[in-house]
């Protein structure tokens, strides 16, 4: 029977105050591993600061990955984004070094985003920088520390940036994608910008641009959630749910908007897997499907355990006195 990877993508750092958003290391890590127990078998995790802003803060990666593998029974993937604050999208050297300082420092991330382009993030909005010299130190440092990057793709031309990517050494085979769709300056959260996708896809891996060994996840923003995560299961993929890309669950009988919850959204996403006859991947299915090495527990804890918070704090005054900073004056995303 084919397994269904779920993604839970807890906080985000944009979807803004009046949900139930997990803010703090501790509400982030008790989410997860209430998720966990619902079938999802990979965290991908933002930050916030103290006023609700998202933020690149290697000290608050790490209170959230020791507080969630302070859960010993709880063998989920950790994911860790490089893109949680438009304060530091602005391909500067300063707001490069600080989107990787974690992935440099913390022990226990498993994987990476890998964002394969640069856009426009809505109206006004801001632009969303990622050059190629930026994601090729991205990828050269995941390859060192042992990340998978999760290629996020807002449109079709990022595949092709991927494959390139990968013939210049900067990534590996196995390649995983995970298909963003609904952000204003990418594609539309539809079956159909799916399906494009996964054509793009298959076509370039038929020419020799992609690797053969290619797997993908999607999610659709807002009221595009429930057609990309049900066209998905359809087609094979993996799916992605959670606050940072969906708050309504849906309506009641009254037509009033349910709120969701992270735990709703993931626990909805197993039902509609079983419901289509596939079974939700464990944690040590989705790392077999994923090429991941089995989770040593003992041997992260240890490490996060050997972790000084002083010198991750000694660490982003360093990158502020290379390269100038700290944050440019913008406001910063989300808030409250």
């Amino acid at each position: 029977m084919a397994k269904t990877i779920i993604t839970a993508a807890m906080t985000g750092a944009v979807t803004p105050s009046g949900y139930d958003i997990p803010e703090t290391p501790q509400e982030i890590a008790a989410q997860v591993y209430e998720c966990w127990k619902l079938g999802a078998s990979v965290a991908h995790l933002h930050m916030r600061d103290d006023d609700g802003n998202g933020v690149m803060d290697p000290v608050k990666f790490y209170e959230t990955i020791k507080a969630i593998r302070s859960y010993k029974d709880c063998d989920i993937i950790v994911n860790c984004t490089s893109s949680g604050d438009n304060r530091v999208s602005d391909d500067s050297p300063y707001g490069n070094a600080m989107r990787m300082l974690h992935h440099k420092l913390v022990p226990g991330i498993e994987m990476g985003t890998f964002d394969a382009s640069s856009f426009n993030w809505g109206i006004p909005g801001g632009v969303f920088h990622n050059s190629p010299t930026m994601l090729a130190n991205l990828g050269d440092l995941y390859l060192e520390k042992g990340i998978k990057p999760e290629f996020e793709i807002f449109d079709f031309g990022a595949l092709r940036a991927v494959g390139i990517y990968c013939k210049q050494g900067h990534v590996q085979a196995p390649l995983h994608f995970q298909f963003c769709l609904g952000v204003v300056g990418g594609m539309d959260a539809t079956p159909k910008s799916l399906q494009i996708l996964l054509n793009e896809m298959n076509d370039l891996i038929a020419a020799g641009q992609l690797p053969k060994e290619c797997t993908w996840s999607a999610f659709g923003t807002g009221k595009g959630h429930l057609p990309v995560m049900f066209s998905a299961i359809a087609n094979g993929g993996s799916v992605r749910v959670g606050m940072e890309d969906n708050v309504v669950y849906g309506v009641d009988k009254d037509g009033k908007k349910i709120k969701a919850t992270n735990m709703m959204l993931v626990e909805r996403a197993a039902n509609a897997i079983k419901a289509f006859g596939n079974e939700v991947a464990t944690p040590a299915e989705a790392r077999e499907m994923l090429g991941l090495k089995p989770l040593d527990i003992d041997a992260v804890c240890k490490a996060l355990d050997e972790v000084d918070v002083a010198a991750l704090e000694a660490a982003k005054v360093a990158v502020k006195d290379e390269f100038g900073g700290p944050y440019f004056a913008a406001k910063g995303m989300g808030g409250k």
